[in-house]
């Protein structure tokens, strides 16, 4: 595999930040540092004289400059509806959302966006409270994507079994898994046949498929007294509307809270719109899905901090445990 975050690209990446920081009409000298590297790296800068501002790196490779222009133009209509809290995109001197710089004969697209203040929660936090708002919030976005008119020129990618965890994955194949041996896989294969079967009888009619979120974990939302924000779109898509759930509890699917936070996110939800018992009967096998998905995407991105806080192997091990269990109860 490719690394794409050691040290010194960090260095060049940040070089390249402040090289195009610019176009937002941030100064030469606002200082640049780095704040998270997971898909892309994402930076802060600070002028002495003006609010921070965030500029996010695109990993190359991932999405198209005109997939980002759909990911900005459904935040921007979702900030103007008043549908969440989330930073507002920003357009540079020219009318245009991103800029670009070239590092190591590939072309890096950059976004920026306005800074919001918050924390992230804890899996060790008591999140039943986040979670019931959180519960609303996704009911808000999904009621918005199923009324919402798409520019001409929408594009973004699809989340489904064959994208996620079937032949065709957006983030690698999970047989790659660190560690994985080969009884491992077989029972990752029984897992794969019984997702397969029951996504495919839920089917994606428009009242449980969209324009969904699609990485709402808790690395993308911040709390600022009452307020539950989120942020990072960048893997936004065409998604079951339930697995918005499953990636909130990325990481610590294993974790025996989850049911509660089940529970209060339907609570949430349902206070806010409709959600079948058909619907919340599949969250589970949205929260396998998405835990199977995560197994290989730490793989392949093993160099982020994110794969590594993780556990990497024992991450993988954790999933072999879930499957178990999820089988068992199947």
């Amino acid at each position: 595999m490719t690394v794409l975050y050691d040290d010194a690209m960090v260095d060049l990446l940040t070089d390249g930040a402040r090289a195009v920081a610019g176009h937002w009409g941030l100064p030469a000298d606002a200082p640049v540092r780095l704040l998270t590297v997971s898909e892309n790296a994402t930076f802060r800068a600070d002028p002495a004289d003006g609010a921070p501002v965030i500029l996010r790196v695109h990993r190359p490779g991932y999405h198209t400059r005109a997939e980002i222009e759909s990911e900005l133009a459904w935040i921007g209509a979702l900030r103007a509806a008043g549908v969440v809290d989330t930073p507002e995109p920003l357009r540079g001197a020219d009318g245009g959302h991103l800029a670009s710089f070239v590092l190591a004969g590939e072309e890096r697209l950059v976004a920026a966006f306005t800074f919001m203040p918050g924390a992230e929660p804890a899996p060790t936090d008591d999140l039943r409270d986040g979670f019931h708002k959180l519960g609303g919030i996704s009911a808000r976005l999904h009621h918005h994507t199923r009324s919402w008119p798409a520019p001409k020129g929408f594009v973004r990618k699809t989340w489904d079994f064959d994208t996620t965890v079937g032949p065709r994955p957006h983030w690698g194949d999970w047989r790659a898994a660190l560690g994985l041996t080969a009884s491992g896989a077989a029972l990752l294969e029984r897992t794969c046949d019984v997702l397969h079967r029951r996504l495919a009888a839920y089917g994606t009619a428009g009242d449980r498929f969209g324009l969904i979120h699609a990485d709402l974990r808790l690395a993308n939302l911040l709390i600022d007294g009452d307020r539950l924000g989120v942020i990072d779109f960048d893997d936004c898509g065409f998604g079951w509307f339930g697995y918005d759930f499953a990636a909130a509890v990325s990481f610590f699917e294993h974790d025996p809270v989850v049911p509660r936070l089940q529970e209060a996110w339907v609570a949430g939800y349902r206070e806010v719109a409709p959600l079948t018992a058909e619907d919340e009967a599949m969250l589970p096998t949205f929260v396998m899905l998405r835990r199977l998905l995560l197994t290989a995407w730490i793989a392949s991105h093993s160099e982020t901090p994110t794969a590594a806080a993780a556990g990497g192997a024992a991450y993988t091990d954790g999933t072999l445990v879930l499957a178990d269990r999820f089988l068992s109860a199947a």
